[in-house]
């Protein structure tokens, strides 16, 4: 069952599907699943409890809490608060989902027919899954639509961040050197503990599993004496995606990674000169966050990341593939609605889409919604959260209801979904939406408007680095210095870390039987429809058949062509191996 790459792992107790081979030597798409459940699939597996309702939980949304959105430029409106962020209990402790946003049903917010998708975690999905069958396709901008140069953009933003803390808060100068092997440090689905300085790595039952105090790793005679083989104090909060808190915080994306570690070594600097056992250094961090990505940052060239990607943006950002942007038209030609939802602001939107698709970027898509403050678009209902149209990329006033497609800001799921239906001429269109964060869209898409996700998740890359051929629409010579060029991501697969989907218990790391899939595994495995490394590896096969493929097809096909995925069925993940 367990979904990384089997050369991360030593190859060990690892379930995989293939298909077997014909006569011909070719494989044969494969049969319907009989493999195992996954979470009775290695041993420490278990079946999910019944969700218990979340510490006061009420019939609303959840109030706003302090501290910064998720960290990113595409966050872009870090100044305003964000929702509570609720979801189905997963292990011990299980935190039940949060109320879906009023009117909400079913598939869609506001569908009034029933759906085999019904919502929070744990409901059955549908037996086959299939891209044809979606009226509507969605798709994130960062990190899914538009990939960027990992090593470039990482440094970019770890300097950002720590170049204001230093000038602006006195902090020590020595975080502003930094080395290429630190960034090892970086894995998605790593808590703060903001109180004690520590970083945690969590089971899916909120038990640790590594830890370090800022950079230094525990050993596992320290994990056990601090933390034992229990609970963590918030994962109930934790694993009901309430990611907003004065008491940690969850790294979940690239924009993320490099802030976790400069909090590392914020940590390690004041350890070192301090002495101190707690820490308060977190409000200074989301000043430094607010400063290089509020929204009018860009307008008015403010801290280091807006002006830097501006001037180089082949510096830091990847070319659409020409097989994206051929699957794309396709999928218009096929009569598919296509949407564009990115929490960026419109002007940093405009500067991406340019670059990587080009000018004619707006022909792809029949809805582009911007500064959509994701996951509150999900979660918010249309008078918390309405539409607003732009002059000149400043937002006008409130839009009453959405009539008709263009490019909008923020916005709600439940409008949106409205405006679906009359473009569709369907009263229950199914939608599909691709995005590479857990807690502002897969979660959300999943939970508040049951949509079906699809997962953007490199690290089912492993060790290996995919750089398309088709990056490369203009010969060589013509690129920009940058441009050529495709390094490989600094963090797949951290060494420090260990993999993104599994680990062995501490104190009993040569005991088979110990190896437990991470919570970041379990989210995939509640929350997502299939995961893949990039839009690349199913853009490909779309464009290379015609038959309407369900998912188990689609899996067989990127096997084929070394590629790695997950499908899920019925809330446990089944993984496709190379």
């Amino acid at each position: 069952m367990f979904i990384s790459n089997p050369r991360s792992l030593g190859g060990k107790r690892i379930f995989k599907t293939r298909a077997p081979k014909h006569a011909s030597g070719t494989r044969a798409p494969p049969p319907p699943f009989r493999t195992r459940p996954c979470c009775r699939g290695l041993p420490g597996g278990r079946d999910r409890p019944e969700a218990k309702p979340h510490p006061g939980e009420s019939g609303r949304a959840e109030p706003h809490r302090a501290g910064p959105s998720r960290a990113g430029p595409h966050r872009a409106g870090l100044s305003r608060a964000e929702p509570g962020r609720g979801g189905a209990g997963m292990g011990r402790g299980a935190a039940a989902a949060p109320p879906r946003a009023a009117g909400s049903t079913a598939r869609g917010p506001s569908s009034s027919s029933s759906s085999s998708r019904g919502g929070g975690g744990g409901s059955a999905m549908q037996q086959h899954f299939s891209l044809a069958d979606c009226e509507v396709v969605g798709f994130d901008l960062d990190h899914t639509l538009c990939r960027y140069h990992l090593p470039q953009s990482e440094r970019l933003i770890y300097d950002s961040f720590a170049q204001y803390l230093v000038t602006e808060k006195g902090y020590d100068k020595g975080l502003l050197t930094l080395t290429p092997e630190s960034l090892d440090f970086c894995c998605k689905g790593l808590v703060l503990d903001l109180e004690d300085g520590n970083f945690l790595k969590l089971a899916e039952d909120g038990t640790v599993l590594r830890a370090s105090h800022g950079t230094r790793s525990m050993t596992s005679e320290e994990i056990l004496e601090i933390y034992g083989r229990r609970e963590w104090k918030h994962f109930s909060a934790v694993s009901g995606m309430l990611s907003r808190s004065g008491k940690y915080y969850l790294y979940d994306n690239y924009f993320d990674l490099p802030g976790a570690l400069l909090c590392a070594r914020v940590v390690d600097s004041l350890d070192q000169h301090d002495g101190q056992k707690k820490y308060d250094f977190w409000k200074d961090m989301v000043a430094a966050i607010q400063h290089n990505y509020k929204i009018t940052a860009f307008k008015e060239e403010c801290g280091m990341y807006f002006p830097e990607v501006k001037n180089h943006p082949d510096k830091y950002l990847q070319r659409c593939p020409e097989s994206v942007k051929k699957w794309l038209k396709q999928l218009k030609s096929a009569g598919k609605i296509l949407l564009l939802i990115t929490s960026s602001h419109s002007d940093y939107c405009r500067l991406l889409c340019e670059y990587i698709i080009g000018n004619d970027f707006e022909e792809y898509f029949d809805i582009v919604i911007t500064n959509a403050l994701k996951p509150g678009f999900f979660s918010h209902t249309p008078n918390q959260r309405p539409f607003r149209t732009l002059e000149n990329d400043e937002e006008q006033e409130a839009l009453l209801s959405l009539d008709k497609p263009g490019w909008y800001s923020q916005g709600n799921a439940i409008h949106l979904y409205e405006l679906l239906k009359k473009m569709t001429g369907k009263l229950d269109p199914k939608v599909v939406y691709f995005g590479d964060s857990m807690h502002s869209d897969i979660f959300p898409a999943h939970h508040y408007s049951n949509w079906e996700t699809v997962f953007i998740l490199e690290e089912l890359l492993g060790d290996k680095v995919m750089v398309p051929a088709e990056t490369e629409s203009e010969p060589l010579e013509k690129k920009g210095k940058y441009e050529g060029r495709q390094p490989k991501a600094p963090y797949p697969i951290s060494k420090q870390w260990g993999s993104f989907f599994m680990d062995r218990l501490p104190g009993l790391e040569n005991a088979e039987e110990t190896l437990v899939r991470t919570w970041s595994c379990k989210c995939i495995s509640t929350y997502s429809t299939i995961a893949i490394p990039s839009l690349e590896s199913i853009a490909a096969m779309c464009l290379k058949t015609t038959s309407k493929l369900n998912v188990q097809e689609h899996l067989w096909y990127l096997t084929e062509r070394g590629i790695s995925c997950l499908f899920v069925l019925n809330a446990d993940v089944h993984y496709y191996g190379c």
